[in-house]
């Protein structure tokens, strides 16, 4: 069983930064991919941000020279760093591995963009 635990969400000012950390039960050195997903009140949840265990990253369109994820192999932990926010940004936040044909997701982190 893997376990994803997100935190680093809150309420920041547009222009704003924030990072937020999700922490696996497990070695994150076997999750083959980590991604961060984000769901908007009466939206559908999209991808944000993914990375694989080789370094291969990809982004949404939306968030590429903004958000920056990575992986700390030691602490199993992968980051979602926010910077330059926009309130478009505000979601829910999802931290999600895959191992094999399985996929596992955290509980979320609410990220508010507001003035």
């Amino acid at each position: 069983q893997v376990q994803l635990v997100e935190s680093g969400g809150g309420l920041v000012q547009p222009g704003g930064s924030l990072r937020l950390a999700c922490a696996a039960s497990g070695s994150i050195g076997s999750i083959h991919v980590m991604g961060w997903y984000r769901q908007a009140p009466g939206k559908q949840r999209w991808l944000v941000a993914t990375m694989t265990s080789g370094g291969s990253t990809n982004y949404a369109d939306s968030v590429k020279g903004r958000f920056t994820i990575s992986r700390d192999n030691a602490k199993n932990t992968v980051y979602l760093q926010m910077n330059s926010l926009k309130p478009e940004d505000t979601a829910v936040y999802y931290c999600k591995g895959g191992i094999g044909l399985s996929d596992y997701w955290g509980q979320g982190t609410q990220v508010t963009v507001s003035s």
